[in-house]
């Protein structure tokens, strides 16, 4: 597993824990570092990637909605969304980063984290999102 890889599990752990225990991030992430292994380049990534999705949540929740065709996004699972929140703002913030590796990654992570189907359901969401007409995020 790639130290990016496990960065993104932060990651997807720290914004898991926010919207379950609802408590500030930077004492979430404080008590996911001290659990990490990870070099100081891959904590910066993490915690800039869990600011990033905080910061545009809304922008990012919208957008799920504008994709999910016939999905409210009140029902989908808490798990799916964080991950489409993830490989959305690294597609939409990120520009290092490659569009095809922000949906691979997500698609891992949701094999690994989620339900059976959550891999098939984010992928169709971020192919829609790559491929259809392109959203305006707020930089």
């Amino acid at each position: 597993m790639t130290k990016r890889r496990q960065a993104r599990e932060l990651v997807l752990k720290g914004l898991y824990a926010y919207e379950i225990l609802q408590r500030e991030i930077d004492v979430i992430f404080e008590d996911l570092v001290k659990e990490s292994t990870l070099a100081e380049e891959h904590l910066k990534f993490a915690k800039f990637s869990i600011e990033k999705v905080i910061e545009n949540f809304e922008f990012l929740d919208s957008e799920i909605s504008r994709l999910a065709d016939n999905w409210e996004i009140e029902r989908i699972a808490l798990m799916d969304k964080i991950i489409l929140r993830m490989a959305l703002c690294e597609i939409h913030f990120m520009p290092d980063i490659p569009e095809k590796v922000a949906i691979n990654e997500a698609i891992d992570l949701a094999k690994q984290y989620s339900t059976l189907e959550s891999s098939a359901f984010v992928n169709g969401i971020l192919d829609a999102a790559i491929s259809g007409p392109p959203a305006s995020p707020k930089k």
